[in-house]
């Protein structure tokens, strides 16, 4: 029986795909149980099977074995939503029609599909840009639109496969501490794959780092910093740097694995 108080419970999580009658194991032995409103960051090396993780609770994979509870507690609403690292913007919808294509699919009145788009689009700084296309936007801009639109559908657990990884720092900043301040209004229970360890620290309540291929937990890292968070504030503070060199220590024996793996095959 899952814990009312987890809203995902994984045993034993495997996962093993065939190419070319090969084996390849992206996910072994993955146990992980993750609260109700929780922001958790998943940290690995290239390859040790992060987004396919996502993609299995997302529905977009079947585990090989092992089993996945994700509990709901309103069958109403969207289980899941993913916002994927590359844009999946519709270049002929306006910003505010990408942001309530999902109310739009669930049948929502055009009115009130509007309002809460509005809501959402002054969240995250979109307001002004309601009635612009896709394509007069920079790449912040659109991500902005990423996030708006997977908040708009109110999923009950939300999923972020480096979301902001190929952006540039400044908007990197911008765009971490528009989400905290609207994921703290909404209490969503959240799991956000980056390979910053920085911006691990600054968004999540718990750490898990990867192991390299085949991907295992080997740690998790509370991080044990009060919300809400200030990032400029939380950068320059020796609980920070002592996190930092604590994950990175973790973290840098997997990453020369897989650099020694890649350079085997």
């Amino acid at each position: 029986m899952v814990n009312p108080t987890e809203a995902i419970n994984l045993e034993n999580l495997t996962k093993v795909f065939y190419a070319r009658k090969k084996k390849i194991v992206a996910l072994e032995n993955i146990d992980l149980s993750v609260r109700e409103g929780e922001f958790l960051c998943i940290v690995g090396p290239s390859g040790c099977g992060k987004t396919t993780l996502l993609r299995i609770l997302a529905g977009l994979e079947k585990q090989t074995w092992g089993k996945v509870i994700i509990r709901s507690k309103n069958p109403e609403k969207p289980l899941t939503s993913m916002v994927f690292q590359g844009e999946s913007v519709f270049p002929w919808m306006t910003v505010a029609e990408n942001v309530a294509y999902s109310l739009r699919i669930r049948g929502i009145p055009k009115n009130e599909r509007r309002e809460i788009a509005d809501h959402y689009l002054k969240l995250m700084g979109l307001d002004g840009f309601a009635d612009t296309f896709p394509h007069q936007l920079s790449g912040g801009m659109k991500q902005r639109i990423n996030v708006a639109r997977a908040f708009v559908s109110d999923p009950e657990i939300l999923l972020m496969d480096e979301p902001f990884g190929a952006l540039d720092e400044q908007n990197r900043l911008i765009l971490q501490q528009e989400l905290l301040k609207i994921w703290e209004g909404s209490g969503k229970t959240t799991l956000f794959i980056t390979h910053s360890i920085d911006e691990a620290l600054v968004l999540a309540d718990r750490i898990i780092i990867m192991t390299a291929h085949p991907g295992r937990v080997k740690a998790i890292v509370p991080i044990d910093i009060p919300r809400p968070r200030d990032i400029l504030s939380l950068r320059s503070s020796p609980q920070f740097g002592a996190l930092f060199q604590e994950i990175w220590r973790l973290l840098q024996e997997e990453v020369l694995k897989a650099q020694s793996m890649e350079l085997k095959n």
